[in-house]
């Protein structure tokens, strides 16, 4: 435990403070041990570190499909979070969600082991490889998904088998690779994002959320400022979403020197790209008529070679947003050494992240779709994506407000997204890491 983790015998859990030097390494953890091992972004990191030698364990409320693989590896996962689970531990892993006072926090605290976020484990593995992040409010889990799938699948070398922390499995082909390229997504919500240094950083839109640490609209994207201005080779940033555009006009020269913009917009639109290069996506409206999503990149002279390159990409998943996500996956690739043909050939077999469009299942006609759109612009663009690929059937919606306080900030504008569909039905709010007593005005008809 660090001092600036100490002040007054209270516990602080700061996931923003830097927990390890830059000569530190994974060797350098000891025994290391997971607080709710079967998150899914604490799994992935507990099975890298696992492949690479560390003796990791784990602790969860309850077992999980998570829980089961990391058992079948031979990770020991205890349920039930105790005081006895880190006795002995030189390392005590925790993410946002784990609270100052459990159990596990306070006992490694008064025995003085070191506490990390997730985070640090994260940047610890960035640090030996081509790292690849993926930041942004929403699209992160399904542009991982979608880098990591062309990357396997058109990649040639070490950029064929890359290493994915990544908060949702993908539909297909799966598995955890360990080489040279590491793709990740870099979660903002807590400002952990800005211990990250990667060779390249995607940024698929920087619309406000999460206030409830950063306050206002304004501090939020001065912390993706900060992040994409760590990317030691390209920022990749999408040009249709106004807080993008807010930041790329921040960035200093030289970081938007190496930034390539794409979107649906022409650039003359767009304004000023502070001398960022720029990729149009070109969609066709009725594209998914068939099933499928159909655009066009059209990548400058000079960007990947000295002609200019029109590149048509045909996507398995539905939706202008999905148009947009494989366009920063197949740029990135491209900047990473893949061809840019290959990479979008590959993006067509891609059949989507676990809960981003899943179909479960058709039954008397009706079809069932799992999605984990949790903020309202994930909704608008999930039953955009519903129309364009059902535009003669009624859709209905079952959801699930996701966080109290995301409920309570933009409770107008996930009426307005709601208001697309046909039908509408809203559940009790899923509080993760939060408790109804703050929030007592906010409800599900809030």
């Amino acid at each position: 435990m660090t001092d600036n983790q100490r002040e007054a015998g209270t516990i602080i859990l700061d996931p923003t403070h830097v927990s390890f030097s830059q000569q530190e390494g994974v060797n350098d953890l000891g025994a290391t041990h997971f607080i709710g091992i079967g998150g899914a972004g604490m799994s992935v990191l507990a099975e890298m570190l696992h492949e690479q030698g560390v003796e990791v364990d784990g602790s969860d409320r309850e077992p999980s499909a998570k829980t089961d693989r990391l058992q079948g590896l031979g990770i020991a996962v205890e349920f039930g979070q105790r005081e006895e689970n880190v006795e002995g531990k030189q390392t005590i892993v925790f993410s946002s969600a784990i609270k100052p006072d459990n159990p596990e926090i306070v006992a490694a605290h008064v025995a003085g082991e070191r506490i990390v976020h997730r985070s640090d484990i994260l940047s610890l593995l960035m640090n030996t490889k081509r790292a690849v992040t993926v930041a942004g409010a929403h699209g992160k889990t399904t542009t991982s998904s979608m880098l990591a799938h062309i990357l396997t699948h058109a990649g040639e070398g070490n950029l064929a088998d890359p290493s994915y922390a990544i908060g949702g499995s993908i539909q297909g082909k799966d598995g955890m690779m360990l080489d040279d390229v590491l793709v990740a997504e870099a979660d903002e919500s807590d400002g952990s994002f800005a211990k990250y240094h990667p060779e390249i950083a995607i940024v698929t839109n920087s619309e406000a959320d999460h206030l409830d640490h950063y306050g206002t609209q304004e501090n939020y994207r001065a912390a993706f400022v900060d992040h994409v201005q760590h990317a030691v080779k390209s920022v990749v940033m999408c040009g249709d979403d106004e807080g993008n555009l807010a930041v790329l006009r921040a960035l200093d020269a030289s970081a938007a020197a190496h930034t390539v913009v794409y979107a649906t917009q022409d650039a003359a639109s767009l304004g000023d790209l502070n001398g960022a290069a720029f990729v149009h996506i070109e969609s066709e409206s009725e594209s998914v008529q068939s099933g499928a999503e159909h655009f066009t990149l059209h990548v400058p002279a000079g960007l990947l070679c000295e002609q200019e390159r029109m590149v048509p990409v045909t996507l398995a998943v539905p939706g202008i947003h999905n148009a947009r996500n494989a366009s920063a996956a197949i740029i990135a690739a491209a900047l990473l050494g893949v061809d840019i043909e290959k990479a979008a050939g590959a993006a067509t077999s891609f059949l989507g992240a676990v809960r981003r469009f899943q179909v479960r299942g058709t039954v008397s006609r009706v079809t069932v779709v799992d999605d984990y759109a949790h903020h309202p612009t994930e909704i608008s663009a999930l039953l955009d994506a519903a129309r364009r690929k059902y535009p003669q059937s009624a859709i209905r919606v079952i959801f699930q407000p996701h966080l109290f306080s995301r409920t309570k900030f933009f409770a107008e504008a996930f009426a307005e997204a709601l208001a697309k569909a046909d039908d509408v039905i809203v559940t009790g709010i899923f509080p993760a890491r939060e408790k109804q007593e703050d929030y007592p005005t906010v409800g599900p008809d809030t």
